[in-house]
């Protein structure tokens, strides 16, 4: 079942980013900068300001009481004009339950929502180019910033 997220389900909105964005970035060991990022992003307390916050939506993905994927929307980011749609900010699947078609639903239901027009970028090394790619999202450029004295190169997609 997909639904918006309520203010209930931090705890849980927490621990998921956490997993995903650990798993995610951390392939090659912890390093301290990733560690205090993580643990100071993925909060309750962020997951709470998101939820309370009118430019943003969170819409979780839930099997059996348990949320298994969320997607985070941004109204007010925009790339390279407003074009391009708003933004989906994250599309986090739990690891055990990747594969299974929760992201695309995810997507599906932002669009049924607020609309096709949608941009979002990913980590170029990550997994996830593959899904959007598929998916049929078109690919518009990259995105970089400085991590901690580390470039990170993003691919930048849109919907058609």
């Amino acid at each position: 079942m997909i639904r918006k997220a309520q203010f209930q389900d931090i705890n849980s909105l927490a621990a998921l980013a956490l997993q995903v964005w650990l798993t995610t970035y951390t392939s090659d060991g912890m390093r301290d900068e990733y560690a205090h990022f993580a643990l100071t992003t993925f909060t309750p307390k962020y997951f709470s300001q998101l939820i309370n916050n009118p430019k943003y939506k969170v819409m979780i993905y839930e099997r059996d009481n348990a949320i298994v994927g969320f997607a985070v929307v941004n109204f007010e980011s925009n790339y390279q004009g407003r074009d391009y749609g708003f933004e989906i900010e994250k599309l986090y699947v739990h690891n055990a339950f990747q594969g299974q078609g929760i992201g695309k639903k995810l997507l599906t239901e932002m669009k049924r929502h607020w609309g096709a027009e949608f941009w979002l970028y990913t980590w170029v090394e990550n997994t996830s180019n593959l899904f959007y790619q598929r998916l049929g999202l078109e690919h518009i450029g990259t995105f970089s910033f400085d991590f901690s004295g580390t470039q990170i190169v993003n691919n930048v997609y849109r919907s058609k």
